[in-house]
Order: C-alpha cells, then structure tokens, then sequence
C-alpha cells in the first residue's frame, strides 16, 4: 500500500526535475539518448522522468513521523 497518491504530487515533480537538472547541468550522464531539438537541462530531465529511467525514490512521511520510500516508477506521472 501507497501512502498518499498513487501518482507524483506536483511538487515532488518539480523537486525530482530540479534535483535531476542539477545533475546533468554538472555533466551527470544522461539516461536517455538526447534529442537533436533539445538541449535544456530542464527538458533532458522531464524527458527522463516521462520516460521513467530515473532510479529515485519518494519519501512520504505522515505527521507521526511514520515514512515510506516510493521507487518513482511506481506511481504515475501526469
């Protein structure tokens, strides 16, 4: 069981496209193999994400500070 939705909330988009725009601004190797029309960071990382290569995880944490880490490629991406 999921806690939460069981899809990326907009937020933890946006961290997961900042953190992984970061890494490829500082030359991280990309996941995916670049297309000729893009080459902004911040689209190399969404790219990556829509196409679900990215090994990260998701921690949830409830106010009683119980959590659970959430593999991204378990939850859909809108």
């Amino acid at each position: 069981m999921v806690i939460g939705p069981p899809k990326l909330t907009r937020f933890e988009k946006a961290r997961i496209i900042g953190a992984r725009a970061l890494q490829i601004s500082m030359r991280a190797p990309l996941l995916i193999k670049q297309p000729d029309e893009v080459s902004n960071h911040m689209d190399l990382a969404i790219l990556e994400l829509e196409a679900g290569v990215l090994p990260m995880t998701i921690r949830r944490t409830l106010p009683d500070g119980t959590y659970q880490d959430i593999p991204i490629n378990w939850l859909q991406i809108d």
